[in-house]
């Protein structure tokens, strides 16, 4: 999935704070300059997109097309990676727009972070250099050369997928050296928001996968960089808002309504699950972009009986 947006539900005060929507990107209806027709992504659809989950008035999400979950944002070339920002943020505003700025090099994640400042955005999300599993020195090194573009930095823990594990400790020093403001934890360990709380209190933790943030929140998350709320944004910010106010028989009944979905934020067909779901509640999801392909039909229909359960239940 891609930039991301913030959803209403909690004023904007750090770039942790909030539901951080990383929406996938609309392809399949316009002809791509390296790609077919079928895979290339529609710039029109993103500003629409954007505009319908974050109406005047309203906080946003972080816009996120396909560049929040490690290696997506790679299936763009440079000049339609640079587009999607820029749409996004005519769309929307830069202060609701946080791209992703992973790159192989620590020099192209700079020029990255430098074009989104310029474009008018307020941070970005940053995973540690993956072209080879890095050490601290490494990372560290990573986080400050990026941090001089001057656009506040999020970081994105995924050792699940890119074998660099921004452990509590790391994390301190990250914070500590000022690279960065608040980390996307999808580490799936929810004990570890107690010890970044403990050495990086100032640092916003912010739940990074579905089907943990009642639990991340309870611990003390500030933000939830959530995919779900794709497909069904009012039912998901009231989760978040029930959680972190602490009403958990709300934030339980919801969660556990929500969780057969929820769940698929943390399998390899994330993206295809969400926008399926969003398909099934009629706000188009479309196709995904090889090297994705679609689901296996039982997961299809695992999917869809969920979602219509969910839509049954009044939580669409």
């Amino acid at each position: 999935m891609g930039d991301v947006l913030r959803l209403p539900g909690v004023a904007q005060g750090t770039p942790g704070e909030g539901v951080h929507q990383r929406s996938p990107a609309p392809v399949g209806d316009r002809q791509g300059p390296l790609v077919a027709r079928h895979e290339a992504l529609d710039e029109v659809r993103v500003g629409d997109r954007l505009r319908l989950r974050v109406p005047p008035g309203q906080r946003s999400c972080r816009h996120d097309h396909d560049s929040s979950r490690w290696g997506a944002i790679r299936f763009y070339g440079g000049e339609e990676r640079a587009k999607v920002v820029e749409t996004a943020v005519a769309a929307v505003g830069g202060s609701r727009v946080m791209p992703g700025v992973a790159a192989y090099g620590s020099a192209e994640a700079r020029r990255w972070a430098e074009q989104a400042r310029d474009a008018g955005c307020r941070a970005v999300m940053l995973l540690p250099p993956n072209a080879y599993r890095a050490d601290e020195r490494s990372v560290l090194a990573h986080y400050a050369a990026v941090a001089e573009a001057g656009v506040p930095v999020v970081a994105y823990n995924n050792p699940v997928d890119t074998k660099v594990d921004l452990v509590p400790e790391l994390l301190a020093k990250l914070h500590a050296e000022g690279f960065v403001h608040a980390v996307k934890e999808f580490s799936g360990d929810v004990r570890r928001a107690y010890r970044i709380a403990e050495l990086a209190p100032e640092l916003d933790l912010l739940a990074g996968a579905d089907d943990v943030l009642l639990e991340l929140a309870v611990a003390g998350a500030k933000g939830w960089v959530a995919g779900y709320p794709n497909a069904l944004p009012a039912a998901s910010v009231r989760l978040y808002r029930a959680a972190l106010a602490g009403d958990l028989d709300t934030a339980g009944r919801l969660y556990r309504r929500l969780h057969p979905l929820l769940r698929w934020d943390s399998r390899v067909e994330f993206v295809q699950a969400i926008k399926l779901s969003m398909d099934v509640v009629g706000r188009h999801g479309g196709p995904v972009r090889p090297p994705r392909v679609p689901l296996l039909p039982e997961q299809e229909a695992a999917v869809r009986t969920a979602t219509e359960e969910a839509v049954a239940a009044g939580l669409a």
